[in-house]
């Protein structure tokens, strides 16, 4: 995927999360909603990774298209 797709996939989960919250604005979401809208969140940290490491890569004068998508138990527990 390159950088072009990857900005078109974060604004395609983007778009869904906020419709998702939008759609349920003073309500509370179903277990399946809160369920999508975690996975959405997980989805853009994993794309938004990704797109960082090819930024990395290419900073460092690596190719970018070696960078690999990191399962979501790493990128989910990164430390601020």
């Amino acid at each position: 995927m390159d950088d072009d797709e990857l900005h078109r996939r974060i604004d395609e989960l983007v778009a869904e999360e906020h419709g998702l919250e939008r759609a349920h604005i003073g309500q509370p979401l179903s277990d399946e909603e809160r369920a999508r809208l975690d996975d959405l969140g997980v989805q853009l940290d994993r794309t938004w990774d990704l797109l960082r490491q090819r930024d990395a890569r290419r900073r460092a004068g690596l190719d970018p298209d070696g960078a690999q998508e990191r399962p979501p138990n790493v990128v989910e527990n990164y430390r601020q």
